[in-house]
């Protein structure tokens, strides 16, 4: 498994607040959909996208429209069956549900190691059933890094660099059915709480297992 800690995420610029990265963003994507951020169900706003710029969890390129990069950990979650553990959607704080359909996945902190982001992931995402990190076993050799290009569905009209870092893991306590987990306090730790009260977050993750096969590598 590599351990190589990464870089922290560059900006074209700083950003004091959400309204000034909003006026930098506006003349630079679709109007419209830049409008539905925050709006269209399953999406985040201009906040969110403020917040993971300040804690150097993404980055943008200074182009039209921007690029955004992030460093993504993702986690096969393995049972003895060699079943897969999928999130199916998520529930928002506003109310709605976003579907999922892939494995336990986290963007990563500026400089943090693979296993370090692994285990953050489960007890973020998993820590109301698991007991914390001993619970988490990484498969040596399973590490591998792929990078996609695509739309994000969060931020619509903002492209999307995701750099993929994926290992296979068992964790220890997880239900053998469909269960629900409860997130512990998506931005609890950040420092800019009111700018975070305004952000859309995750309340609760909805998971189920499936069968290896079925799920891409």
């Amino acid at each position: 498994m590599s351990l190589n800690h990464r870089t922290a995420a560059t900006t074209v610029a700083r950003f004091a607040n959400p309204k000034s990265l909003s006026e930098w963003l506006k003349p630079r994507l679709p109007s419209d959909s830049f409008a539905s951020w925050g709006v269209k169900p399953g999406t985040k706003n201009v906040h969110n996208l403020w917040l993971e710029l300040s804690e150097g969890e993404t980055s943008l390129a200074d182009s039209s429209p921007p690029v955004r990069t992030v460093q993504v950990v993702t986690v096969r979650i393995l049972d003895d069956d060699r079943r897969v553990l999928i999130e199916s959607h998520q529930e928002l704080s506003d109310g709605t549900v976003r579907s999922r359909e892939r494995p336990l996945s986290e963007k990563m902190k500026p400089f943090e190691d693979i296993e370090s982001a692994v285990v953050r992931a489960v007890e973020e995402e998993l820590g109301s059933v698991v007991n914390g990190s001993s619970a988490v076993r990484i498969v040596p050799g399973s590490y591998r890094k792929t990078v996609e290009e695509r739309n994000s569905v969060s931020y619509p009209g903002l492209p999307a660099r995701y750099e993929l870092h994926s290992v296979e893991a068992f964790v220890d306590g997880l239900p053998d059915g469909e269960f629900c987990t409860v997130e512990d306090g998506e931005y609890k730790d950040c420092e800019n709480s009111r700018v975070a009260d305004e952000a859309v977050s995750v309340k609760k993750h909805f998971w189920r297992w499936v069968s290896d096969d079925s799920v891409k590598p």
